[in-house]
Parts: structure tokens; C-alpha cells; sequence
């Protein structure tokens, strides 16, 4: 792999939520393209809490897009869906949010070198119309200094619903050194990628990798059936004939943190029949 970003910035590229086999395959073939080239970034960071069948992360996937190029991973809500992860999660390139309760197994929030380059990634859950997690808030304050003592890189991916709870953060992460805020959890790419304070990359939310035909990567049909009956149904992942890249590319200048560049990148890939 390789990236031609000047040697003062770091080229961060981060892809939202990787909903099933769609979501892999489109990742795979997105990063497939860059790979050997100078569009390949220094930095790959994927949400991952919906790679395996929708809900969770599986080992076996985790090591098939690590493979690929992904270097680091976030989570959400659907971080504990597939109980393998509680065999890996400790010292995997995996974090889990870092506002769930005390104890959980797990990091929320770790300084990672990769390819040469120091970056800080902290991962938070909300509360609007979420769960009754802990403050993002507190704890974004109590983690961010340390870090950035190490480093003035930092990543912060927000999983959260609401998305005035999304646009606070980012104002406030701005304001307290972050270099790079993705909002992520409702899967439908917001067009507001922007400079926030004039010095951090901001999206509200990054979008879905997965299946175009679909209902935020779900198969259509049942999706509706379940909100129109208000009867459980058997949820899988949307069809693979078309698939969506949704994904925010930033450039972070390495010795200030300010993120010179955000671009939001949006794509459509039709699988053919070899």
C-alpha cells in the first residue's frame, strides 16, 4: 500500500457502517483500486458493528478486511452481537465505545501506529433516543488530553441517532483538539462535510457501505413488512447486485492536528457476473 500525501500531513480515510457481505465486498473492492496507488491513504478506519450478517463483527471477517487495508475499527450499539468478539476484542484493532459502562471488555479510546504515523482514535455512543449509556460528554474530556500529549492526531467517531447530538459534539470536540469527527449509526450520508472552528474535519454522519437496493443495508421487503404490521420479522442483509461506498477522506496536518481537507466520497459499484 502506499499514499503520496505530503510528509507533514497524514491522509485518514474512514468508511461508514459495513453492513454484511455487501458492506465487505464493496470495502474490498473500493480499497482493491487504491491499493499500490498514490489515492491510497496513510490511515484506513472502518465502522464495523454491523460486518457479519448485519449485527456484529466476527473474527473471521475482522482478519478478512484487515487483510484488505482496514488498519482500524470502531463500534456501536451492535458491538457485543456476535459473542466471538469478547474472545478478541482486548488486543484486536477493534474499539468499543468508550462511554459503556466501567468494566466492559475492551477499549474505547487507543493511540495507534500505523505505517509510520501516530493517530489517537476515540470512539463514543450518545444518549438521544439511545440507551442509558454514560456521558460522551465527561468522558470525551477525561480522554482527550492524555492523548494528545502522545499525539495531536485524533479520530472521533460518534454513533449516535440524533443529529443536533452529533453537530454539539462536534463543535465541542473541535474546540478541544479533536482533528477528525465522523457521526455514525443511522446509515444515510449527510451532505454537510465541512471545517469545524477552522480546524476539524466534521461530517454528521458518514453513511452505509453495503447493498444500494435496500433499506439502510436491509432487505427492502422485510424492513417494510415489520413497520407496516409492527410484527417481528426475520431482518437480512439487501441484496448484492448493486453496492453503495460511502466513506469521509480527511488531511491532517501532522504537527498542528488541524485537518487541512475533508471530502466526502459517495459511489455506486455494479457487480458483473465473471
Amino acid at each position: 500500500m502506499s499514499g503520496t500525501t505530503s510528509s507533514d500531513s497524514i491522509r485518514i480515510l474512514f468508511f461508514g457502517d459495513l453492513v454484511g457481505r455487501p458492506g465487505r465486498t464493496a470495502v474490498k473492492n473500493y480499497l482493491a483500486r487504491l491499493r499500490d496507488t498514490d489515492a491510497m491513504p496513510d490511515v484506513v478506519i472502518a465502522n464495523g458493528e454491523n460486518v457479519s450478517h448485519g449485527f456484529g463483527l466476527l473474527r473471521k471477517h475482522y482478519d478478512e478486511l484487515r487483510e484488505a487495508g482496514v488498519d482500524i475499527f470502531t463500534g456501536g450499539n451492535h458491538i457485543w452481537d456476535q459473542k466471538e468478539v469478547f474472545s478478541y476484542i482486548d488486543y484486536a484493532n477493534l474499539l468499543r465505545p468508550h462511554n459503556f459502562p466501567v468494566g466492559s471488555p475492551g477499549r474505547g479510546a487507543a493511540i495507534f501506529e500505523v505505517r509510520g504515523h501516530s493517530i489517537g482514535v476515540i470512539n463514543l455512543i450518545g444518549q438521544v433516543f439511545m440507551a442509558n449509556y454514560n456521558s460522551p460528554w465527561e468522558q470525551l474530556e477525561e480522554t482527550i488530553y492524555d492523548m494528545l500529549a502522545v499525539t495531536p492526531v485524533l479520530f472521533l467517531d460518534f454513533h449516535a441517532e440524533a443529529t443536533a447530538e452529533k453537530i454539539a459534539m462536534g463543535w465541542q470536540a473541535s474546540k478541544l483538539g479533536v482533528s477528525a469527527m465522523v457521526g455514525t449509526h443511522t446509515h444515510v450520508q449527510t451532505a454537510d462535510a465541512r471545517l469545524l472552528n477552522n480546524r476539524m474535519g466534521y461530517i454528521t454522519d458518514a453513511g452505509f457501505n453495503g447493498s444500494y437496493n435496500s433499506v439502510i443495508g436491509m432487505e427492502a421487503e422485510a424492513s417494510l413488512q415489520r413497520l407496516k404490521s409492527l410484527i417481528p420479522q426475520r431482518m437480512e442483509v439487501g441484496p448484492e447486485d448493486i453496492l453503495q461506498v460511502n466513506a469521509v477522506e480527511f488531511e491532517i496536518d501532522k504537527r498542528s492536528g488541524f485537518c487541512r481537507n475533508v471530502r466526502r466520497i459517495n459511489e455506486l459499484i455494479t457487480l458483473t457476473d465473471e
